[in-house]
């Protein structure tokens, strides 16, 4: 009949020394060669102690007719079998579940909270809630707010943990969708729709590199891949169901998203992995030197790729409308084609990287989005134009993942600095982008309506940024550059 048993075990110059005792029953020595049946070999207590002398806390001992039992580590390798007064650690999420929950958030902060509005503003604007003016100024809301998470997410998380940061942003965003539904005033509109962009700036600096390190370094281009492509999601959402959701009223369309975002915070919940202990990640920090000239030339590169895709994503239906005459229709059935690459495009990027590398997958994604940003302008027709959305829109989200990945890469012995270096990136893309919208806008108006000229200005960005990264990577190859 099974029992329960009790172990004591210490370790001293190589041999081994076990007590054993029966519950309820008397304290005895044990005979190895004699009570073999009862207890592990030798050679696993053994193993046991070495573990236990590399571990912290209790773990987990059994043995053939003993029932499993907590064993504590003592001082000097001693294990002692008295129950531990500890609560039992949490058990980490599977690398799956993580990774839904990273899904969730991108499509919650960035997916929904900031591309649902674009097919929003036209029935805003009919409905006589706010004028077109005040209308464009609640969508700039969004990308401040985004800026504003992007530079306080960083600070935040060394005060409190990153997962509860994340719920927390998960939450308010939500709660932003249901105030949304009731435009009591502007500044009302205008600070919830702040409120949302900082849960997005946030949700984006922090949700992939809590997650990352728990993944198989072998399959983070992938799982990276599935985070961001929340992000296309969202974007098929503003061209599927928000349509669907505005037949029934403004008001419900605006808790029909809340009621969403809820559903997906919900699922998210529980997906976080623990923080990686402190002492851990400074230990490891002090190992080798941080590549700041890398990392600086990939905040610029990500910056200069942010510009290169507002052309896509502001007015690449406008262009299609008015500009080739073709009518809002087909205007639409092209950003419906971006949208399906935003789909696909982060899994596919995140494959990519996997296979060949983050710093070649990179380069290779800013030379193919240079010349998907330029094919309307060599008057291909149709063909381009359909070619042109579904790599653009793949990169829209599909370059984040590559990004991220080359910044573990670049910070591999460095896994403390990961989130800081992540934040800078995040805030460079939101600047230029947001410099970009404005900047291209006036150009756009100045120059008479000239879309080949903003076509022009996002290849030439596209382009800046891959010379940056073949002039850097060139000159650390020679050795004529310092790391620093």
């Amino acid at each position: 009949m099974p029992h329960r048993a009790a172990l004591r075990i210490i370790a001293g110059s190589g041999e081994v020394s076990c007590s054993y005792r029966r519950l309820f029953l008397y304290p005895k020595r044990i005979n190895f060669k004699r009570d073999r049946w009862r207890l592990p070999s030798a050679t696993r207590i053994r193993a046991w102690i070495a573990r236990a002398k590399t571990s912290e806390g209790s773990f987990e001992m059994s043995a053939p007719h003993a029932l499993p039992l907590p064993l504590t580590v003592g001082d000097a390798g001693q294990i002692d079998g008295s129950p531990p007064t500890d609560p039992p650690q949490r058990r980490e999420p599977s690398a799956w579940r993580s990774t839904l929950s990273g899904m969730c958030a991108s499509l919650i902060g960035i997916g929904l909270a900031r591309f649902s509005y674009t097919p929003l503003l036209p029935a805003i604007i009919a409905a006589h809630w706010f004028a077109a003016a005040s209308a464009a100024y609640l969508g700039a809301a969004n990308l401040g707010g985004y800026l504003a998470g992007a530079l306080l997410a960083g600070p935040a998380a060394r005060h409190l943990p990153a997962a509860t940061i994340i719920r927390g942003m998960m939450l308010l965003a939500a709660v932003a969708f249901f105030a949304c539904a009731w435009p009591v005033d502007f500044a009302w509109f205008f600070a919830w729709r702040f409120a949302s962009g900082i849960s997005g700036g946030a949700l984006m600096v922090l949700a992939a590199p809590t997650i990352l390190p728990s993944i198989a370094p072998s399959r983070r281009g992938v799982a990276s891949g599935a985070i961001f492509m929340g992000v296309g999601l969202g974007i098929g959402v503003s061209g599927t169901l928000v349509p669907l959701l505005l037949q029934q009223g403004l008001i419900q369309t605006w808790i029909g998203l809340g009621v969403l975002a809820l559903v997906l915070t919900a699922v998210g919940w529980g997906g976080w992995p623990a923080q990686v202990a402190p002492a851990a990640t400074r230990h490891v920090a002090a190992i080798g030197s941080v590549p700041k000239l890398r990392l600086r030339a990939l905040y610029l590169e990500y910056g200069l790729n942010a510009v290169g895709l507002v052309p896509h994503m502001i007015f690449l239906v406008d262009y299609v409308t008015r500009g080739l005459g073709q009518g809002l229709q087909a205007g639409a059935e092209y950003w419906v084609l971006f949208g399906i690459g935003a789909i696909v495009g982060p899994l596919l990027t995140g494959h990519l990287a996997d296979r060949a590398g983050f710093g070649p997958a990179l380069r290779l994604a800013y030379l193919c989005q240079g010349v998907a940003v330029v094919l309307p302008l060599l008057g291909l027709g149709a063909p381009g134009l359909i070619v042109s959305s579904l790599i653009v829109g793949a990169f829209t989200p599909g370059i984040v993942p590559l990004v991220l990945g080359r910044v573990h890469e670049l910070l591999a012995h460095h896994p403390a600095a990961h989130k800081s270096a992540w934040s800078k990136a995040t805030t460079s893309f939101a600047v230029l982008q947001a410099g970009a919208a404005y900047g291209l806008s006036f150009l756009f108006v100045n120059s008479g309506g000239n879309y080949r000229l903003l076509f022009m200005v996002g290849a030439a960005a596209l382009a800046t940024a891959l010379l940056v990264d073949l002039v850097v990577g060139a000159h650390q190859a020679s050795g004529t550059t310092p790391q620093s």
